[in-house]
């Protein structure tokens, strides 16, 4: 049956909150054409800040229930909105909350937070005041780009992962990012080498990442194709010049060919075209390798803090053994080693554990243990492979442990667990599994780790709750 259109409508509505991906929320009520009550349509306004008064034209908008879109005009600022930053759609990909200003950006993820934890039941007092950046700008160590079928290459529109917004500029990359984003646009136009089309699966180019270390100052490229780089020789020759020219720290240009097809995979055959496959950084002081397809943390100055913070949480002394779960290339595990008497990791990336093993020995480590596992099968046997830990930390994905994960440390049974999340929601989620095993949240530490985006690192200590007699 087909539905009835209503005609477009031009409204003016004030912003009330923004969503859990930063976007703007307004729930707008239509004048009632007969009867008390008029129909509801809730709004979702990309680029505005809470309190924030503008116009916006929605089609059929009496005939449907929800509307994505950007807004025609703002009129009136709110309070929260940095006016210095001018409504540029292009910069704004990536970083829905750079139109807010800082202070009221922390504000919102603390309140974040704290509204996550009280729908789990969880006191919001333990919520301490939320870590931020002094110079909250250009503080990525890796941008991955996509190059899209109409010659862009950029960042996905919100909501849209079939179109890519071009990028000319962005406040979270580096200055030698984008000199190298330019480069590489350039010469793709010049050879008019197709972008991936997502609906087809036909195309060249699908991404373009690139990472550079703070600390050292080396540079890593990597050009993600369907084609291995054989047919291309000259081209990528001249790619290769035109890179060291623009920027001489380049010490890894990398060509990989996905045989996952489109699809994200760590299935690459990876051709060097300069340099050597990895770059090296450093964080806390310990030395890391870092490879394409390597996590580590995006934001070095916070990573810092992150880390601080967690080893303070934990209070590792001298003589304890620690369990690092979900450990990755050693991010956490290298401070706790160093501070215990013997640290074991677990991370089912085989990959990332042979990372670890890597940096462990690269920085004179020989306290460490790794094993390549998930996590639920890695907590059953390591008692016996390794001994029982006086600490676990874990620091799982953004979607969280998981029940059945977090039922498996509660029954492992430490006295003390940090958990460090990326993901608010997920992480009162995951907490509320440990109550029923004698654990209760002594503090929680927030830390923009991602400023500018919706995103939320946090730091939670949780204790065995005492038996008295």
């Amino acid at each position: 049956m087909k539905k009835d259109l209503y005609p477009t409508e031009v409204l003016e509505v004030t912003v009330e909150k923004l969503d859990h991906t930063g976007v703007g929320f307004v729930r707008y009520i239509h004048p009632p054409e007969k009867g008390p009550h008029g129909k509801h349509l809730l709004l979702f306004i990309d680029n505005v800040v809470p309190g924030d008064k503008v116009r916006v034209t929605v089609p059929n908008a009496k005939g449907r229930h929800k509307a994505s879109l950007s807004f025609d005009e703002l009129l009136e600022p709110s309070p929260m909105r940095n006016l210095d930053m001018p409504v540029d759609r292009e910069m704004a990909a990536g970083a829905p909350l750079q139109f807010m200003k800082y202070e009221d950006q922390l504000a919102h993820k603390e309140n974040l937070i704290k509204g996550y934890l009280a729908e789990a039941g969880f006191d919001t007092n333990l919520v301490k005041p939320i870590i931020g950046m002094d110079n909250p700008y250009r503080y990525r160590n890796k941008m991955e780009l996509t190059f899209g079928v109409d010659g862009a290459l950029g960042m996905h529109q919100q909501g849209n992962y079939r179109k890519v917004i071009d990028l000319e500029d962005s406040i979270l990359a580096p200055e030698e990012m984008i000199a190298i984003k330019k480069v590489v646009s350039k010469w793709q136009k010049d050879y008019q080498f197709p972008g991936l089309d997502k609906d087809t699966k036909e195309g060249l180019l699908c991404n373009l990442l690139m990472r550079q270390s703070f600390a050292t100052g080396e540079i890593m490229v990597a050009i993600y194709a369907l084609e291995a780089p054989d047919a291309y020789t000259e081209a990528i020759e001249d790619l290769t010049q035109r890179l060291l020219n623009a920027q001489p720290r380049i010490v890894s240009f990398q060509w990989l060919k996905k045989n996952g097809g489109t699809e994200r995979s760590y299935d690459n055959d990876v051709y060097l075209i300069h340099g050597r496959d990895y770059i090296n950084d450093e964080l806390q002081g310990f030395k890391f390798r870092i490879w394409p397809d390597t996590f580590f943390q995006v934001n070095p100055v916070q990573a810092n803090k992150m880390v601080e913070t967690a080893i303070a949480m934990a209070q590792v002394k001298e003589d304890m053994k620690v369990l690092d779960l979900f450990c990755g290339i050693g991010t956490f595990s290298l401070p706790l080693a160093a501070a215990s008497k013997s640290l074991a990791g677990i991370e089912i990336v085989e990959n990332s554990i042979n990372s670890a093993k890597r940096n462990a020995a690269d920085n004179n480590l020989d306290n460490t243990f790794f094993m390549a596992s998930d996590a639920r099968a890695g907590l059953r046997v390591l008692p016996d492979v390794w001994g029982q830990p006086d600490l676990l930390l874990l620091d799982p994905p953004r979607n969280g442990a998981g029940g059945k994960v977090m039922r498996a440390i509660g029954r492992f049974g430490t006295d003390r667990i940090v958990y460090v999340s990326c993901g608010p929601k997920s992480l009162a989620a995951d907490l509320v599994w440990l109550l029923d095993f004698g654990y209760e949240v002594v503090e929680v530490q927030p830390i923009d780790q991602f400023p500018h985006t919706a995103h939320l690192e946090n730091i939670v200590l949780l204790k065995k709750k005492e038996i008295k007699d």
